[in-house]
Order: structure tokens, then sequence, then C-alpha cells
């Protein structure tokens, strides 16, 4: 098995993020435990940025 293109096809059949607990997103990282749209698993409060708040 040769590195390079023809190895990084196989790396797309395990999924990284499933649905979240608290928001229901598909966003929840299985191996690291946290949420990257909610922050569950990190913190109690809900995550939320300034520069990501629509107007």
């Amino acid at each position: 098995m040769t590195k390079g293109t023809a190895s990084l096809g196989k790396m797309g059949k395990r999924s990284v993020h499933i649905r979240c607990r608290r928001c229901g997103h598909h966003a929840y990282h299985k191996r690291r435990g946290v949420c990257a749209h909610c922050g569950f698993g990190r913190m109690k409060k809900l995550r939320a940025y300034r520069w990501a708040k629509r107007h």
C-alpha cells in the first residue's frame, strides 16, 4: 500500500460526530466528548460567541 492519495480514500468510513443530546445538532464529537455547537461536555453554559450571532 502506498502512502498518499490512494490511502486517503480509506479515511471516510468512520463518523466523527454524532447527534448531541442537549442541542440536537449533529456536532457531538464521539472521542472528545464535546459538542461543537453548544459546548456540551465542556461547560454548563451554552456555547455562544458575539461573532457568531445572526443579525
